[in-house]
C-alpha cells in the first residue's frame, strides 16, 4: 500500500518508499529519530530496503520489550543481538549466489529480475517488466561510472507509462528561445557540439563607466564597439566548426538569428546538470570564453534532433561516443504519479548498480529471512544460558518480513508463515529458497520465480536495524537540558503539563 503525505505547505506526496516517507514526517521523539536515520542511510548506501530496515528495528525492540520489563539487563540483550546479527550475516553470505562470469545476455536478464523484484511493491509494479529492462539498459549504459547523476530523469505529464522511453545519451526540454529559432535546422548527423558558459547577447558595460563625448559622432563608435564585440564572439563560435551551440547563460535574439543564417542550432539557459551530462557523454568541455576554441574541447554525437514528447519539445543527443550517460523520459497521467515512478525507478537503479558491483543475490520474498530465522533458532538450542532466549526472540523478529508481505498482499499471514516454517524446517535444506508467493497466496520457490535481491541489501538492513535496536536498548535514561526546559516551561504551562517530567520514566521507554 502507499501512503499519502500532506505537509503544512499543502504539498501532497504519494509514496511507497520508506526513506521518502520517513523524511517527510516531522518526528520529535529522539528514539524515533534513530529509525529515520537508518532508513536514510540504507537509502544512500543501497537505495532499497528502506522499509525493511525500519520494520526490523521496530520488531527487534518489540521482541526485547518483555525481557526488559522482566528485569533483564539491556547489555545481555545487546550482546546476544550482536551475536545473532553476525551469525545471520554469515548465513546470508553462505546462501548468496554469485552472478559473476555469466555472458552479457544472462547478466542482463538476471539484473532485470532484481529490478523487477524491487518494482513489484511500487505503484508501477504492473509494468515492471517494461521498466526493469529500461533500468538495466540505463545502468549498463553508464558502465562502471558510479555517478548516479549520469542517469537523468525527465518527467513529462501526459500519455501512459508505456510511452516512457530511454535515450542512450542526453535529452532535455527545449529551452527558452528568441526569434529566429525556428529557422534553425533541427536535426544533425555527427555534429560538433560547443558548450559555453557565457552569454551571447548585447551587454551594456557592467561597470558604471562614464564616457564624456565632445562630438556626437564619437557616440556611434562606442555603439559599434559593442556590436563588434558580440559579432566577434559569434564569428569565433562559427569558425570552430560547431553545429550545435549550448550555453548555460542566455543566447540573445541577435545571436539566434546569426546562427540560424549559418545553419547552426543553439540553445541558451540549459540547466547546469544537463550541460555537464552532455559534456560527459559527448566528450566536450564547457568553455568560459570563445577565444581559441580547438577541436579537443568540442564534443560530438551520432544524432542530434529535436523531438516532440507530449506537449514539450525535447532536444535529444543520442549515440554518444563515450556513452557514459542515459536519460529516462517518464510519462504518466498525474504529476504525483510520475514523481512516485521516478522514486521507484531510483530504487531499482540503485539495486541494479549494487548487483552489478557486488554480484551476489539471495532469494527474496521473505525466503532469506525465514531461512536465517530457522538457522538462528537451531543455533540458539546449542547455547546454554539466557542468551538462548534472546537469540530466539531475534529469530522471531526476522519473521516480520514475510508476515508483512502477506498482510500487504491481503493473505492470511499465520497460514502462510506456518507453511513456510514447515518448508524451511526440512532437514534436506531444499526448502531454503521458499518465500511468500503473493500471486497465489501460498508459498513458492523464490529462486525459480526470479524473486531476487542483492545480498548487500539484506546485509546492510540487518546490520543497520540491529545497531539501531542496540542503540535504543543501551539508553537507560533520558536527560533533558534544564535550560531549554525552563524556556519551554512557560509554553508548557499554557498547554497543561506538556512534555515536562512526566514524559519518560526510567529506562527511556515509557512504563506501561
Amino acid at each position: 500500500m502507499d501512503k499519502l503525505i500532506h505537509d503544512d505547505k499543502g504539498n501532497t506526496t504519494i509514496s511507497n518508499d520508506g526513506a521518502t516517507i520517513m523524511k517527510l514526517l516531522d518526528i520529535v521523539h529522539p528514539a524515533a529519530k534513530i529509525l529515520v536515520d537508518i532508513a536514510k542511510s540504507q537509502d544512500s548506501e543501497v537505495g532499497d530496503g528502506t522499509t525493511t530496515v525500519v520494520l526490523l528495528a521496530g520488531e527487534f525492540l518489540k521482541e526485547a520489550k518483555p525481557f526488559i520489563e522482566d528485569g533483564v539487563h539491556p547489555q545481555n540483550l545487546i550482546r546476544s543481538y550482536r551475536t545473532a546479527a553476525s551469525l545471520a550475516i554469515e548465513k546470508i553470505k553462505e546462501l548468496a549466489v554469485s552472478i559473476e562470469g555469466k555472458s552479457l545476455e544472462e547478466k542482463k536478464s538476471l539484473l532485470a529480475k532484481c529490478a523487477a523484484t524491487t518494482l513489484s511493491s511500487k505503484l508501477i509494479g504492473g509494468e515492471k517488466e517494461f521498466f526493469s529492462t529500461m533500468v538495466v539498459d540505463a545502468v549498463l549504459a553508464i558502465g562502471l561510472e558510479d555517478r548516479l547523476n549520469m542517469i537523468g530523469m525527465k518527467k513529462v505529464p501526459g500519455g501512459t507509462m508505456r510511452d516512457s522511453f530511454l535515450v542512450n545519451g542526453v535529452a532535455f526540454k527545449k529551452t527558452f528561445s528568441y526569434a529566429g529559432f525556428e529557422q534553425q535546422p533541427k536535426k544533425f548527423l555527427n555534429p560538433k557540439i560547443l558548450l559555453l558558459n557565457i552569454e551571447l547577447e548585447l551587454k551594456s558595460e557592467k561597470e558604471n563607466a562614464e564616457i564624456r563625448l565632445s562630438d556626437p559622432l564619437q557616440y556611434q563608435s562606442i555603439v559599434d564597439a559593442e556590436w563588434n564585440i558580440i559579432y566577434d564572439k559569434l564569428d569565433k563560435c562559427v569558425k570552430s566548426g560547431a553545429k550545435v551551440v549550448l550555453s548555460r547563460l542566455a543566447i540573445g535574439d541577435l545571436a539566434t538569428q546569426y546562427f540560424a543564417d549559418r545553419d547552426i542550432f543553439c540553445a541558451g539557459r540549459v540547466a547546469e546538470e544537463d550541460l555537464h551530462r552532455v559534456a560527459a557523454a559527448a566528450g566536450g568541455t564547457v568553455q568560459t570564453t570563445v577565444n581559441n576554441i580547438i577541436d579537443e574541447v568540442l564534443g560530438t554525437c551520432d544524432v542530434f534532433e529535436e523531438k516532440q514528447v507530449g506537449n514539450e519539445r525535447f532536444n535529444i543527443f543520442s549515440g554518444c561516443p563515450s556513452g557514459r550517460t542515459a536519460t529516462i523520459v517518464l510519462r504518466g497521467g498525474a504529476d504525483q504519479f510520475i514523481e512516485e515512478a521516478e522514486r521507484s525507478l531510483h530504487d531499482a537503479i540503485m539495486i541494479v548498480r549494487r548487483a552489478l558491483k557486488n554480484s551476489t543475490v539471495v532469494a527474496g520474498g521473505g525466503a532469506i529471512d525465514m531461512e536465517i530465522s530457522r538457522y538462528l533458532r537451531q543455533h540458539a538450542r546449542t547455547i546454554a544460558g539466557k542468551s538462548q532466549l534472546f537469540i530466539n526472540s531475534y529469530a522471531k523478529a526476522l519473521e516480520v518480513i514475510p508476515r508483512q508481505l502477506c498482510d500487504n498482499a491481503g493473505f492470511d499471514a499465520t497460514d502462510v508463515l506456518n507453511k513456510l516454517r514447515q518448508k524451511h524446517a526440512l532437514p534436506s535444506g531444499e526448502g531454503a529458497p521458499y518465500g511468500v508467493d503473493i500471486n497465489t497466496g501460498g508459498i513458492a520457490d523464490s529462486f525459480t520465480n526470479f524473486v531476487w535481491e542483492p545480498a548487500v541489501v539484506k546485509i546492510n538492513a540487518i546490520n543497520a536495524a540491529t545497531e539501531a535496536a542496540c542503540l535504543v536498548l543501551s539508553v537507560d535514561e533520558t536527560v533533558k537540558n534544564p535550560k531549554s526546559e525552563s524556556a519551554q516551561g512557560d509554553a508548557a504551562a499554557m498547554g497543561g503539563r506538556g512534555r515536562g517530567r512526566g514524559g519518560y520514566g526510567g529506562r527511556g521507554m515509557r512504563r506501561r
